[in-house]
């Protein structure tokens, strides 16, 4: 059994040894669409992160019998062109829950901690070069006491309530979907949501509802010492409104994970903030700690075994 990962570079160095043992495993780091066809035409499993299976793709491989989605989302695939086929796709949920929650924590204190400040206080000798024993030059503030608004109440979303209430903040959520499932948190209207939270934190997906859904106007409501971190997926935050809001001193703070175009264009007016203390970024790597890749890479092995008999 030939085994084709056509974008094996976006999971890492982690071992693919759980894969390996099943087949006759060949990894591209990337491929394009021209190669991609040349690339599974003799394959019987093929797995994908970010690479379109389209019906085109799937002409090209007559021996595929299963097409593996290295993450949760799968509309990067033709499902109708699978179904027509009789090849199943089988995504992985779930793995990457702890990874999220944990970098969302880590952004949130970064900035209510003002964390880049301090360590560079230290590292450029400026604290060597002072008089006192403490530098209270700036401000950082406890998360206790807080509110935070979660949009999205998901599997990541409940992770995220019940780590801030450990901190002891207080969880209130806007349900993108318009019907609050969760009864263990108050589901309030997003105006609500955006006028009285201290942290606004997203965990949604991206389709119709909430493409776009914070924008000038919602960012407009913010409290001007509110943070706003989306780790849910690029275009549910209005980037061009978002640089905005910095630039104006309008909010407190802002880390982003995921972006409408990624990478991130290098002309975007995110990186040419006035203020560019205030953000927080990360490269789409909240998803991928060494035990979440881990884990999805034994899942895909996992649905290999399970659809392929083994």
């Amino acid at each position: 059994m030939k085994i084709v990962y056509l974008d094996a570079a976006t999971v890492g160095d982690v071992s693919f040894a759980s894969i390996a043992a099943l087949g006759d495993l060949v990894c591209w780091p990337e491929s394009t669409a021209e190669e991609a066809l040349e690339r599974v035409k003799d394959c019987n499993v093929l797995i994908v992160n970010k690479v379109l299976v389209t019906r085109e793709l799937l002409d090209a491989a007559p021996a595929l019998r299963l097409v593996c989605e290295a993450a949760t989302g799968v509309n990067n695939i033709d499902l109708e062109a699978c179904r027509e086929r009789n090849i199943p796709v089988r995504n992985v949920a779930g793995y990457s829950t702890d990874s999220v929650v944990q970098a969302t924590f880590m952004h949130i204190l970064s900035l209510l901690g003002n964390a880049p400040y301090y360590d560079n206080t230290v590292k450029n000798g400026t604290y060597s070069a002072g008089t006192l024993f403490t530098d209270v030059s700036r401000s950082f503030y406890e998360i206790r006491g807080k509110r935070i608004g979660i949009v999205g109440m998901g599997a990541i979303g409940t992770g995220v309530a019940r780590v801030a209430e450990a901190f002891g903040m207080e969880v209130v959520y806007y349900s993108t979907s318009g019907t609050g499932h969760c009864r263990e948190w108050p589901s309030i209207s997003l105006e609500e949501l955006m006028r009285t939270s201290d942290v606004i934190s997203i965990h949604a997906p991206y389709n119709e509802r909430t493409a776009g859904l914070i924008g000038e106007a919602e960012l407009a409501m913010m409290k001007p010492s509110a943070i706003i971190v989306n780790m849910g997926r690029g275009g549910i935050v209005d980037e061009a409104a978002l640089a905005q809001a910095i630039d104006n001193d309008s909010i407190g703070g802002a880390a982003l994970d995921v972006f409408a175009r990624e990478p991130l264009p290098g002309d975007s007016p995110l990186l040419r903030t006035r203020h560019p203390e205030k953000l927080r970024f990360t490269p789409h790597t909240a998803w991928a700690s060494v035990e979440a890749r881990t884990r999805l890479i034994n899942c895909i092995a996992d649905n290999i075994r399970t659809e392929m008999g083994l």
